[in-house]
């Protein structure tokens, strides 16, 4: 198994912590490589809370910090945001969250989570293995149709069609358990093409990116954590962002656009309503990892980080 390396450490840092004894929130924990440098980064009253759904990360986080009284962890996902933040906050204000929306190496190097067709394993992909329907029980139930839709918006695979009906063929034999037994079946189904080069994706690499999606809900997730984050920020509070594929940062980038523009039914108009004012501000521009962290870190190369200030309300001080 590979140890789980941060992505854009430095950056994440650099443009959340700007309250030394300021309140932050991890709101995706994974293996604690963002959570160990903001803690290095703020100061003795300085709290940080972190949130994970896997409890393998929970358990994580509570040996290797447990004993900081500045740090906290919760069984959550960011889109329990505003429950889980309320009562640890208290009556500070929050000054930035931190949403990772990678999945973490122990994750996909684990078999028995399903993430990852590199070892067999069971087809599960929850990001909580305690509750929710797995992947293969997604595969058994869901109609053709409802296949084709899911591998084309959320996997945004060319061949879905084909590939949903060799899907369909393969589970009236037997039922789709493993992820090597999907592998096979998307390999067969919709071929490499010849003569492509040797980094082109596994063929079956956008099916899991679309299962994965389905069985975790995750963008409905993320814009239950979007929305959330920005009302929970104090003025001059960061959000940052860091996506892996494309439908996610298309996601984090009109939310932010959207923010900063405010609603546009209220445009020209002379008396705005406060929930129809722009909250929020870009801070600089898109950032993707370096080519140095690239060299580190293989699974760096997708990551992008956006970034984004709360405003202050209109005739505040």
């Amino acid at each position: 198994m590979s140890a789980h390396q941060p992505v854009l450490v430095e950056e994440v840092v650099d443009g959340l912590v700007l309250v030394e004894d300021g309140c932050y929130v991890d709101g995706t924990y994974g293996r604690g490589g963002h959570s160990t440098e903001i803690l290095e980064r703020i100061g003795r009253r300085g709290r940080l809370l972190a949130l994970d759904k896997d409890p393998d990360a929970v358990a994580d986080g509570r040996q290797r910090f447990g004993q900081d009284p500045r740090f906290t962890i919760e069984h959550a996902g960011f889109e329990n945001l505003r429950e889980a933040v309320a009562p640890w906050l208290g009556e500070r204000n929050l000054a930035g969250v931190l949403l990772d929306l990678g999945v973490s190496s122990p994750q996909l190097d684990t078999a028995r989570r399903g993430f990852s067709f590199a070892e067999d394993g069971p087809l599960d992909m929850r990001m909580d293995p305690s509750t929710g329907q797995t992947a293969a029980a997604w595969l058994a139930e869901a109609g053709e149709g409802e296949l084709v839709r899911v591998l084309r918006d959320y996997g945004e695979e060319p061949r879905a069609r084909r590939i949903a009906a060799a899907i369909v063929r393969e589970r009236r034999a037997a039922p789709l358990t493993g992820t090597a037994q999907l592998a096979r079946v998307v390999s067969a189904a919709a071929p490499a093409a010849a003569g492509r080069s040797r980094s082109r994706i596994h063929p079956a690499t956008r099916v899991f990116q679309a299962l994965r999606i389905v069985v975790n809900d995750e963008l409905a997730v993320l814009e239950r954590g979007l929305r959330a984050s920005v009302e929970l920020l104090a003025s001059g509070g960061r959000l940052l962002v860091i996506s892996f594929h494309s439908l996610e940062d298309r996601i984090v980038k009109r939310f932010i656009a959207h923010e900063e523009r405010g609603d546009p039914a209220w445009a020209g108009l002379p008396q705005i309503p406060p929930e129809a004012r722009p909250r929020l501000r870009r801070v600089g521009r898109l950032v993707r990892p370096a080519a140095a962290e690239l060299d580190r870190n293989r699974r760096a190369r997708s990551a992008r980080l956006r970034i984004a200030e709360k405003l202050a309300p209109e005739g505040a001080s």
